[in-house]
């Protein structure tokens, strides 16, 4: 049932953010909206988009909604490029749910976080990952302990690299060294993906085949030439593009990841900036400096 390899999982991912509109019961999915970004981000030449996602604010989407937000992605995207769709949850029962429904809209594959809250051992991560198997699609590990509380350990990882359904894992424990101990441990066998924007060129450097990309929302063009600068064999070129980059990507965390890509997207006139509680918008001084980076990278005029 597996469908595609490692070495479809390379390049830029688009993490997409979750555009919305004002509903009579507060923030609803815009669909449209959702559509038009898919469209610009394809237009950039990205490798992948991911949907339902933290970026995409999957944690304040019903179950439903993420359906219908992965359908409306699938699309849009119109087998132009693969889309993963994010299956997050503490509970694998949960996540099995979630991925079903994905794969019956489309989705090319999953994009599985490390259950959260819960912090389970390396045992039960390796059964949560190995339940997911079940569902015959393939899976993109995610690695983020930062936000989760627990961390998907190399040696858990190489055993479940032995099971064909999965071929990537977006690590963003934002350690240069995890990437190395990775890239020797499972990079003949596994696509490793960057999961920290600002380190995006140091783990190609070391082993990562591409990148999950909150930066390429608002940069997709900048974020896919790195990539493919890199790829290409023209590393000078690729890490004075990065460079450039840099303090934008610092930037788009300075406050909680959404809140400054939708912000940057709603200066660029791409769509509202709307959000979920408990997320807010983003303060008057983080605006600020947004506007005066992207002004100085040529996204506004």
């Amino acid at each position: 049932m597996v469908k595609a390899s490692a070495a479809s999982f390379t390049g830029v991912f688009t993490a997409l953010v979750t555009p919305m509109r004002a509903g009579d019961g507060g923030p609803v999915v815009d669909d449209a909206g959702l559509a038009r970004l898919v469209e610009v981000q394809v237009a950039a030449g990205v490798q992948g988009l991911v949907a339902c996602g933290t970026t995409g604010e999957a944690a304040t989407l019903t179950a439903e909604e993420q359906a219908r937000v992965v359908r409306v992605v699938v699309e849009a995207a119109a087998g132009r490029v693969p889309v993963l769709a994010g299956v997050g949850s503490p509970s694998t029962t949960t996540s099995l749910s979630l991925g079903k429904a994905a794969l019956s809209v489309g989705a090319t594959g999953l994009l599985a976080v490390t259950p959260y809250y819960n912090r389970p051992p390396q045992e039960g991560l390796f059964q949560h990952f190995a339940a997911l198997c079940s569902l015959g699609a393939p899976i993109v590990l995610y690695n983020v302990p930062g936000r989760t509380g627990c961390d998907l350990l190399p040696e858990t990882v190489a055993r479940l690299v032995e099971r064909p359904e999965i071929v990537a894992l977006k690590e963003a424990s934002g350690s240069v060294l995890r990437m190395q101990s990775l890239s020797r441990l499972v990079g003949q066998r596994l696509s490793l993906l960057s999961g920290e924007d600002a380190l995006n060129f140091p783990l190609y450097a070391v082993g990562a085949s591409g990148t999950v990309s909150v930066l390429s929302n608002v940069a997709p063009k900048a974020t896919v030439e790195v990539w493919n600068r890199f790829a290409n064999g023209q590393h000078a070129e690729a890490l004075a593009l990065h460079q450039r980059l840099v303090p934008l990507c610092d930037l788009l965390f300075c406050e909680p990841n959404p809140i400054p890509a939708k912000s940057a997207l709603h200066m660029m006139g791409q769509m509202d900036s709307l959000l979920r509680l408990p997320l807010v918008p983003m303060t008057a001084a983080g605006q600020s400096r947004l506007r005066a980076e992207l002004f100085a990278l040529g996204l506004l005029s």
